[in-house]
């Protein structure tokens, strides 16, 4: 088995997208993405012999508590081996060598694997774990099935969700779908908003801006927005990559919450990855049984859509040096100030 860098787009987004567990946050663009918010990155294939087993995108993540190197949803594995736990271990040595040569104080992988004792075992083995930090990225996703009509889609959804949907219409709430910068701006208004009134760290403008300039090259993303007498009420920026739509980022105006314009604008949503050919909404992260959890209401808006739950291992940290005690203590603080 050989490690070494990817320098070919068509080679990493074939093996990417060709298999069935991906994700954005592995795909060429989400590289380029963070190179271009300043991150330094890795694009790194372990090879059998010429044939690609598996695929990782490393980022060095600077942080005021100290540098580390994230993996987002990865490594990704070719379908047809049978080896994971070797392959995840030949991984974890090569990026302890990579984090001693790059000074960080930590390795911290959010994997892409089922929620298993046996494959958090795996990463035990090797020293990792449990982080802090509520989560990187989703461990608790909701994903509905779209290839199925949407009459049997509307059948599907909560009642209460399927009636929103028509009462939007009725109330004359019109969708337009654009990643024209005047958009983005109506997004960021009411993504402001949004933080307020749910308390938590909000994307820059400029972060948000450079992502879909990057994804919008491929015609990779869209940002729907919810009109009522023409004002932007609501917001989603969805991802189109590989299999998938990714409801990546929402927002609503809470001066408006009596018109149901965020179903109607989800719904355009479902509807045009099903005319991309798309297989799996994907409605991103969500909690469970935690109606006191500050996304408990976002959750249940979700899930009333219809589809299902799936579960992949907790973000896991290796620590490399004493550095990682202060991002252990900072993290654990944060998230108990929260209330995660």
């Amino acid at each position: 088995m050989l490690i070494k860098e990817i320098s070919d787009k068509s080679i990493w987004e074939n093996f990417v997208q060709s298999n069935e567990k991906n994700t954005f946050l592995h795909s060429w663009n989400w590289g380029e993405f963070n190179k271009n918010t300043g991150e330094e990155i890795w694009r790194l294939g372990m090879f059998n012999q010429n044939e690609l087993a598996a695929v990782f995108l490393v980022l060095k993540i600077k942080a005021r508590r100290g540098s580390f190197l994230f993996i987002p949803h990865g490594p990704i594995f070719n379908q047809k081996v049978d080896n994971i736990k070797q392959i995840l271990n030949d991984i974890f040595q090569y990026l302890k060598n990579l984090g001693k040569t790059e000074q960080v104080g930590f390795i911290r992988i959010s994997p892409l694997l089922e929620k298993t004792k046996e494959n958090l075992e795996i990463f035990q083995k090797f020293g990792f774990r449990n982080a802090p930090i509520h989560m990187m990225h989703p461990e608790t996703t909701w994903l509905l099935d779209i290839t199925k009509s949407e009459d049997d889609l509307m059948k599907e959804m909560r009642k209460t969700h399927r009636n929103l949907v028509r009462r939007a219409t009725k109330d004359g709430v019109k969708i337009v779908q654009s990643s024209e910068e005047k958009y983005l701006h109506a997004f960021y208004d009411i993504h402001t908003e949004t933080v307020q009134r749910h308390k938590f760290i909000p994307f820059s403008y400029d972060y948000i801006k450079k992502e879909i300039e990057t994804f919008k090259q491929d015609n990779q993303i869209e940002i729907f927005s919810a009109l009522y007498k023409g004002k932007v009420i609501s917001s989603a920026i969805v991802v189109f990559y590989g299999g998938q739509a990714f409801y990546h980022h929402g927002a609503s105006s809470s001066t408006y919450m009596k018109i149901p314009s965020s179903y109607l604008n989800l719904w355009q949503a479902i509807d045009e990855a099903k005319k991309r050919g798309k297989a799996i909404f994907n409605f991103y992260g969500i909690v469970e049984d935690k109606p006191n959890h500050p996304w408990s209401g976002l959750s249940k808006f979700k899930k009333g859509f219809g589809g299902y739950q799936e579960n992949v291992l907790h973000c896991q940290d290796l620590p490399l040096n004493q550095k990682y005690l202060l991002t252990y203590f900072i993290e654990s603080i944060r998230k108990l100030k929260r209330g995660y």
